[in-house]
């Protein structure tokens, strides 16, 4: 056997390999510099997503804004992109416009003291005392000096005038009890078709997922003759009465979903006495709440952006009426005011960003999960 150091360093380093490898611990990898080709795709890469984000936030970005402004604001032709009011100089008793007037080769923010055609005087705002400064030129082709004055009163005026508390009560109220019923009924039926085995369920599922396919323009004229022979027109029964009959979008999802759930744990609560009902509430639900939150944020953010439903059965019920329908009626009435149509619309918006945000990463997964069946 050879016992030279060389041979022995070799066997000490193999059994320490072994030893390491049996503990489940990984050999670490010598760090490699990155390669100018890695480096120059990972920046393409990066600048194209922040391009395309930027696209899609932009509009979101110019409501924001447009929402800060005052009619004043908005009427001004040179005003910048940010909401801003011209700057202005006490002076003296008077309210001079204040301009970017070049002196000297250098740009200086100065007060306009006696306009003129060929010369204009103007006063140091940081140095009013000093004498006024005589410029040669006219005054009009001067650019204006802007101050940032955001307009956070436009969403106070909104709040009182659009009655956004009660039309927030109405959206959330519909949005709850709707969700609830589309959670329960839609979980029955994919339970259901998931776990039961009977005379023609793939014709009956199949019948179900194409409804899906259905025009919702085909079933306005007999759904609103049946709401209004049962007299539920003025009410909310006609938006919450059917999410208690399931939908085939939901119902997919969640039948899917189950199928991945292994039958081997039906069967052990079986053998130990649970029945049909006791399965699904203490083994499937507990799992599938990935693709219950996705159901529920779903119909959630259908719900709060309903506009056709409640417009005709709610037309005549303003108090009743949630926000897609109230802020309809307040934009008409405000249209001349974008800053009010924009800061309702933004109000409108909060709610179902925060509710996305929050559960966004268990609403991806049961997106995900529900497109793979077992």
């Amino acid at each position: 056997m050879d016992t030279t150091p060389g041979r022995l360093q070799d066997l000490a380093a193999g059994a320490q390999a072994t030893r390491a490898s049996r503990l489940g611990i990984r050999r670490l990898r010598p760090h490699r510099p990155r390669r100018p080709r890695d480096a120059a795709m990972s920046f393409t890469l990066t600048f194209i997503i922040v391009v395309v984000l930027a696209a899609f936030l932009s509009p979101i970005l110019r409501s924001v804004l447009v929402s800060l402004k005052t009619p004043a604001q908005l009427s001004e032709t040179n005003s910048p992109f940010l909401p801003s009011l011209p700057q202005t100089f006490t002076f003296e008793g008077r309210d001079l416009d204040v301009y970017v007037v070049p002196v000297d080769g250098t740009d200086r923010t100065l007060a306009l003291l006696k306009p003129g055609r060929q010369q204009s005087q103007f006063i140091d705002p940081a140095n009013p005392a000093a004498p006024p400064i005589t410029w040669d030129g006219s005054w009009r082709t001067l650019e204006r000096a802007w101050t940032l004055a955001p307009a956070w009163q436009n969403y106070a005026d909104v709040w009182d005038l659009i009655d956004f508390p009660i039309l927030l009560r109405n959206t959330i109220a519909i949005a709850l009890i709707g969700m609830a019923g589309t959670i329960i009924s839609c979980t029955l039926v994919a339970y259901g078709f998931a776990r039961f085995r009977f005379p023609g369920r793939t014709l009956l599922f199949t019948i179900l997922i194409a409804t899906i396919f259905l025009p919702t323009a085909v079933t306005i004229v007999p759904t609103y003759t049946m709401f209004a022979k049962l007299g539920w027109v003025g009410t909310w029964l006609p938006l919450l009465i059917p999410t208690f009959f399931a939908n085939a979008y939901d119902v997919f999802l969640l039948r899917q979903y189950m199928l991945t759930i292994p039958r081997e744990m039906d069967e052990a609560a079986a053998i130990d006495g649970a029945g049909p009902f006791r399965t699904l509430t203490s083994v499937i639900l507990p799992q599938a709440w990935p693709v219950i939150v996705a159901v529920a944020i779903f119909h959630l953010v259908y719900s709060w952006n309903d506009f056709f439903g409640p417009l005709i059965y709610l037309s005549t019920k303003p108090e009743l009426q949630p926000l897609a329908v109230g802020l309809q009626r307040f934009n008409g009435i405000h249209y001349r005011n974008p800053a009010y149509v924009q800061a309702g619309t933004l109000m409108t918006m909060v709610i179902p960003v925060i509710l996305f945000l929050i559960f966004q990463r268990v609403f991806i997964r049961g997106v995900v999960i529900t497109g793979v069946e077992k």
